[in-house]
């Protein structure tokens, strides 16, 4: 699939289906969501530029590579995105962070906003979008829709479980956008989830109905 990376690490697999388990507790349900998270960071920034700065060792000097550029951006999807973000932000602390909040509507599965707060410049930082799951790919577009009104040029996308469906509407609207997930599961049920899937990533992490 073109602009998608399934990340096949044997820790982030091993983690996935750890979180797919329906008796795994809420806390191992968000701990592992933080961990698989900073899993996953690793290889949506694989690629960032680099720039040579002076450092000083204990023994000597000498020219280090560091990140260059604007701060990295995490965009959590509220509500389930905030706990898969945490790891993302323990490995890159020094990042901004843009809040949206969207839910899916049960009978249309169209995507309504309630919050959005994004930090300023988008346009000069890379900016990674982060829900657990991209189901029909609606609040993903919606998502990426408002941060590039709001600026943003650099987007990616990264998820643990996608269904073909989510990827074929996201990718059809915003062919720019490379998404990187774990897992390409089978298809969505009547209700718009994943099948097999994770459940309500939202529901499991906070222990809600």
């Amino acid at each position: 699939m073109q602009g998608v990376t399934v990340v096949d690490h044997p820790l982030v697999q091993h983690k996935l289906t750890l979180i797919r388990d329906k008796n795994r507790s809420t806390k191992a349900f968000r701990e592992l969501l933080a961990e698989t998270g900073m899993l996953l960071c690793y290889e949506v920034t694989r690629d960032l530029p680099l720039t040579k700065v002076e450092v000083q060792t204990p023994l000597a000097p000498m020219m280090s590579p560091r990140i260059a550029g604007k701060k990295l951006v995490f965009a959590p999807i509220l509500r389930s995105g905030i706990t898969f973000a945490q790891g993302m932000l323990d490995l890159v602390p020094a990042a901004r962070v843009a809040h949206i909040g969207l839910y899916r509507e049960p009978k249309t599965f169209g995507a309504v906003e309630y919050y959005f707060k994004a930090p300023t410049n988008l346009a000069e930082r890379l900016v990674i979008v982060v829900a657990p799951v991209l189901a029909t790919g609606n609040t993903a577009v919606a998502a990426i829709d408002r941060l590039k009104e709001h600026g943003a040029k650099q987007i990616r996308f990264v998820c643990l479980v996608s269904a073909p469906q989510g990827i074929d509407h996201m990718r059809g609207i915003h062919p720019d956008v490379a998404i990187w997930t774990a897992a390409v599961d089978d298809t969505l049920d009547e209700h718009a989830f994943i099948l097999p899937g994770l459940g309500d990533a939202g529901d499991r992490a906070y222990g809600t109905k």
